[in-house]
């Protein structure tokens, strides 16, 4: 097994798999955006009917692109795990190991996210669009279902943020702080799994719901998801000053 890595890192094969990550990754964040930034509050100035048509023609197709390279990432991001020596050695006393572990951990959120919530809800949101432009009746669940894709999208953005500084952090950064051990290391973690923890348990309604309240009010705008991300950078960036430095 570790002659095998040393073949794969000798032959690149494990920067190839980095180069997919991040372009898979590109594509998958891109979207994200674009989703979040341009189509909702595009969407939302449209009439009924030009929208469903837009749902139809236009977010079907960028919802098929958004969630493969979702998991394209994630596939090529664990793979690189196997490809690399030495890659876990020491990994939960390490700072860089916690930086990359959390960013592993959001960005798999985010995939549930994209998977399990985005995309079943669309697909009632698509559905009902497609039945209304034949001359059927609107489906009474898709504002319902959109809303919930709308929340997991809106808390993928915030995600992204600190998502993004981790992953990149864990190279560039990290590496400054000298390895603090394993007791600081999990501590860190455990608090700071317990804040991703709220935040996703809020976007998918378990707490106070769907609809819209104070503790929605993250999520309800461009502006207000843009600078929550980076609150949560903020919090997790501190917390990291606190605990490593």
């Amino acid at each position: 097994m570790v002659q095998a890595v040393q073949l794969f890192e000798r032959f690149g094969f494990s920067g190839a798999l980095r180069w997919l990550h991040v372009l898979f990754g590109i594509a998958w964040i891109g979207l994200l955006y674009y989703f979040n930034f341009v189509q909702v509050p595009s969407f939302a100035e449209m009439s009924a009917a030009a929208r469903n048509e837009a749902i139809t023609k236009l977010a079907t197709r960028a919802l098929w692109w958004f969630r493969w390279a979702a998991l394209g990432t994630a596939i090529f991001g664990i793979l690189i795990t196997g490809a690399t020596q030495d890659y876990y050695k020491d990994f939960f006393s390490r700072a860089n190991g916690a930086s990359i572990f959390l960013g592993m951990i959001i960005a798999l959120t985010m995939l549930y996210n994209v998977w399990m919530v985005i995309w079943p809800n669309q697909r009632i949101v698509i559905a009902n669009a497609a039945n209304v432009l034949a001359g059927g009746q609107a489906d009474p669940a898709a504002a319902a279902a959109g809303r919930r894709a709308f929340l997991a999208s809106r808390q993928n953005v915030m995600f992204s943020v600190p998502m993004l500084w981790f992953m990149v952090g864990t190279s560039h950064f990290y590496t400054a702080f000298s390895d603090p051990g394993a007791g600081s290391v999990w501590l860190f973690l455990i608090v700071a799994l317990i804040i991703v923890g709220v935040l996703e348990a809020n976007a998918l309604g378990f707490i106070g719901g769907t609809a819209a309240s104070p503790v929605k009010q993250p999520y309800e705008s461009v502006a207000s998801v843009i600078i929550s991300g980076f609150v949560l950078w903020a919090i997790l960036w501190i917390l990291t000053e606190i605990i490593f430095g």
